[in-house]
């Protein structure tokens, strides 16, 4: 797949141990974006943070969390993503998730090697 241009940024904060159907929520919406066929995914694990309930979550040995940040992007053209977000409505029951317009500057892979 090769993109360039106008496209969309989904960036989704949740908690490490957020879980959807057992599994985790943030593995759970890389599979999902992949079975929908979006462009890119990457999870990212915070060190420290705090959401609604202002409570802080952090990786500082003194107060080790088991439920650190966990923010996740996802980029794509338009249409995918907007087929996406009904998706994520549903299964972040609990955290944020943000849209906003962005610029594919380059896009590519290299060609799978033989063998």
């Amino acid at each position: 797949m090769k993109m360039q241009g106008p496209a969309k940024l989904v960036r989704i904060y949740v908690g490490e141990s957020d879980k959807w159907h057992g599994q985790a929520l943030y593995a759970a919406i890389v599979e999902r974006a992949r079975k929908e066929g979006l462009a890119g995914v990457t999870v990212l694990r915070g060190i420290e943070g705090y959401g609604a309930n202002s409570r802080i979550h952090t990786a500082s040995i003194l107060r080790l969390s088991e439920d650190l940040p966990i923010v996740i992007d996802v980029v794509d053209v338009s249409e995918r993503v907007e087929r996406f977000l009904p998706i994520l409505d549903e299964m972040v029951t609990e955290g944020l998730i943000m849209l906003q317009e962005c610029e594919v500057i380059k896009y590519v892979h290299a060609p799978k090697q033989p063998g």
